[in-house]
Order: C-alpha cells, then structure tokens, then sequence
C-alpha cells in the first residue's frame, strides 16, 4: 500500500466546513460528508434552506450541524463564520469552498457592478475564508477543495465575468497547493459542467428558460446527459478523504467529457 497507510475513505471525526450548504452540490456534500461520519459545519445565506440541509444531515449521522448562517460577500461574516466553528471545536480538517454564484454577461452587457458581485464571493471570499482557516488546517494536516467549474478551463462568450472567476479560482487552487504541500495539507478543486441544481434560476432564468437551458446542454455533454449533484458531491468526498492521499493541486472535470469536446 503506498505511502504505508490502509485507506478507507471515510470521514469519522473529521470537522469539515462547507460554505452555499443550503441547496445545490453544498447541500449534496453536506449530506455525503455526514454519511461518511464527518462533523459538519454548513454555511448558507439562506437561514430556512440552511436548516433543511441541517436536519437531513442529522437525519443521516443522528448528529446536530453547526449551522452559521452568513452573507460570505461581506468581510465581517467570514470572520464571524471561522470564529463560531473555532468556538464550538478548535480544529478544522476539511474546508469546502462551494458557496458561489452565477450571471451571465459579454463586454457588451459588461458593468462593475456586476463584476464586483461575482468576483466578491467566487475569489474574495474564498481567498479570506481559506486563508483565516490556514492555520488550523496546517495544525491537522487538512484538506481543501475548492468547487470551480468548467468554466475555469474552457471559454464561454456570453459568461465572461463568471469564466475569469474562475479561472482566478483554479490559479488560486494551484498556488495554495503549492504553498501549503511542504505543510502536508491539500488543495483541490472540482469542474463541473452542468449539474442539475437551482443556480440557473438564482441567476435570473425563468423555469421554462432552465428547462430548456438543461434540455440543450444535453448534447453537449459526451455522455448526452448533465450531470447531478451526487455525482460531484462524492467526488469532493474523495479528494477530502485519505483516499486521495497523494493528490494536490489537481483541478478535476465532472462534466461527462464535455471539456474534450469543441461545442
């Protein structure tokens, strides 16, 4: 067995934080990491959605979630999520950067406002949310995994802002990596393509629009097919785990091939 340790995969007493818990893949990791036997610490905006993703994962582990609700745009909040998990457990294993948000825009509907939204909780946040939870990561020799997109990789006219965000994401995933391995903790990201999930209707598409948005992603995907929540979620729980021992920096595509493809 490489590196001399049986692995298991499991999450047992693990305290991992995972931010956008209250719907979507934050949700799906929420519940795959208290499935695994990880303590969970679910940060949303939305309070009400926050306590649902809380009392499924209690419904699975027979454990409470802290739950924190917060604004991650906003610098004060970030401080007051790592200040209640510090509070109630001194330590953090896991760190799943997810929260993030979505609007699509060209350099003809470009405006600041917009860019400043975006770029505020896909990189800003991230980059003060991990860096405050470094040190407690070095101490357990944690793991981080960043929830990125296809979007990162490839180039999409009409979702500039959203690619730039992260592309800066996966750079973002690298350097860390880089800087925190000699430190033994690991930096990861995820790059979906579309899953099934209700960003599409945050960003301002109507019901028959997502309908139709997810029907013709359909062929764009090599599978024929987007993709669900599930199918990320276990793959966050596996970079998280000792199972992926020896992985680092590492931007992995869930997008059934679409990132081979030229549509």
């Amino acid at each position: 067995m490489a590196g001399g340790r049986e692995r298991s995969g499991r999450l047992d007493g693990e305290i991992a934080l995972i931010t956008g818990a209250s719907s979507g893949i934050g949700r799906g990791t929420a519940l795959k990491f208290a499935s695994l036997g990880a303590t969970v610490v679910l940060t949303g905006r939305n309070a009400s959605e926050l306590q649902a993703t809380g009392r499924r994962c209690e419904k699975i582990s027979g454990e409470k979630p802290l739950l924190i609700t917060a604004d991650l745009s906003k610098e004060e909040d970030v401080k007051r999520v790592v200040d209640e998990l510090t509070n109630a457990f001194h330590k953090l294993d896991i760190l799943v950067n997810n929260a993030g948000i979505y609007k699509a825009d060209s350099l003809q509907t470009f405006s600041l406002q917009r860019f400043d939204e975006i770029f505020s909780i896909n990189v800003r946040a991230v980059s003060q949310l991990t860096a405050l939870c470094t040190p407690a990561l070095i101490a357990s020799k944690g793991s981080i995994v960043n929830v990125s997109s296809l979007n990162g990789t490839n180039a999409f006219a009409d979702d500039l802002t959203y690619c730039m965000s992260k592309a800066a994401l996966d750079m973002f995933t690298r350097c860390t990596a880089l800087e925190l391995a000699p430190k033994q903790v690991r930096v990861n990201s995820v790059n979906p393509g579309v899953i099934k999930t209700d960003i599409f209707q945050r960003s301002g598409m109507d019901r028959d629009q997502c309908k139709q948005f997810l029907e013709g992603s359909k062929k764009k995907h090599a599978l024929g097919r987007v993709g669900d929540v599930e199918e990320v979620a276990d793959v966050i729980a596996f970079l998280a785990s000792d199972s992926a021992s020896f992985i680092t920096g590492s931007c992995i595509p869930i997008d059934g091939g679409r990132h081979t493809m030229s549509v």
